[in-house]
């Protein structure tokens, strides 16, 4: 199948990233969220974000301009139903996902096929809420999605070989590497590193170290470009506790056992960078650490 138009659900750190790749490999995008202001955001960023790569010679001016003018956005959902390939990026929250394609499916097209970015939320299950469970999968790209080079494509339990080969073009177009990870909570990626950010949080939950100490004894000690706290405020702490969340529900193990402090950072609502304030305080002009 030839994909020429991607819809694009959620205009935010994710959807946004994925938006800005799409266009520069030549696809015409469609952009939509509830907010208005996500949208007139998200427009600036891309922009700001390109012109950092012409800067750096890694796109030129025109590349850069016809990608933006490739970019279409939307609040209205319904418009969505006229692209040939879908990536849900809205929250992490699996009601929020049944909830958007229940109202994309009076939409669509016959051929469309139906994707989500989610990073942990069983494939399988959200694919038979629709009435095309073998043209849907999961199409998780890594944060921030212009600079990562690797894509997880999650096959459920009815995906075709079609769809699957469909978005492994894609992901080529786009000179990125698929992984195929099975469906399992949390796939391939965040199975291995969520766990790590939690017992990160024990650590200090426990005492055994300070934030500074903790992202300093991993990026001089295993050589991590960031430490696992500078690490969760980037990804944000309630997308951490939510993959932590699906992993201990799914695989009812208490090794995946939220740690009591990364849900009092939600709680608090210091989600990390995106709310100014997580294990470190961005408020500043250098990020302090909060304990």
């Amino acid at each position: 199948m030839d994909i020429k138009k991607i819809g694009i659900v959620g205009a935010g750190q994710m959807g946004n990233g994925i938006a800005h790749v799409m266009s520069l490999a030549g696809y015409d995008v469609m952009l939509n969220d509830v907010s208005q202001d996500a949208l007139d955001a998200a427009l600036e960023l891309m922009a700001k974000n390109m012109e950092r790569q012409v800067s750096r010679g890694k796109i030129t001016a025109e590349e850069q301009d016809g990608a933006l003018k490739r970019i279409k956005t939307t609040p209205h959902l319904t418009e969505l139903g006229q692209t040939d390939l879908i990536i849900e990026a809205a929250t992490e929250r699996e009601s929020v996902k049944q909830a958007i394609f229940e109202d994309l499916l009076p939409h669509l097209l016959p051929h469309t096929i139906l994707t989500s970015n989610t990073s942990s939320i069983s494939i399988t299950r959200l694919a038979s809420r629709t009435d095309r469970p073998e043209k849907f999968m999961g199409f998780h790209f890594m944060n921030p999605v212009p600079v990562m080079q690797l894509v997880e494509l999650i096959r459920g339990i009815a995906t075709d070989e079609e769809t699957f080969s469909t978005c492994k073009t894609v992901v080529d177009r786009l000179g990125k590497t698929a992984a195929s990870a099975e469906d399992f909570p949390a796939f391939i990626v965040n199975r291995i590193l969520m766990p790590m950010i939690n017992e990160a949080v024990y650590t200090l939950y426990e005492g055994v170290g300070s934030v500074q100490s903790i992202d300093s004894s991993m990026k001089l000690g295993a050589n991590h470009p960031m430490g696992p706290l500078e690490l969760a405020d980037f990804i944000g702490l309630d997308t951490c506790l939510a993959i932590m969340n699906v992993l201990h529900d799914g695989l009812a193990d208490t090794k995946y056992r939220p740690c009591p402090l990364l849900t009092k950072y939600v709680e608090a609502g210091w989600l990390g960078r995106k709310t100014d304030r997580g294990f470190y305080d961005y408020r500043g002009d250098i990020p302090i650490p909060t304990r």
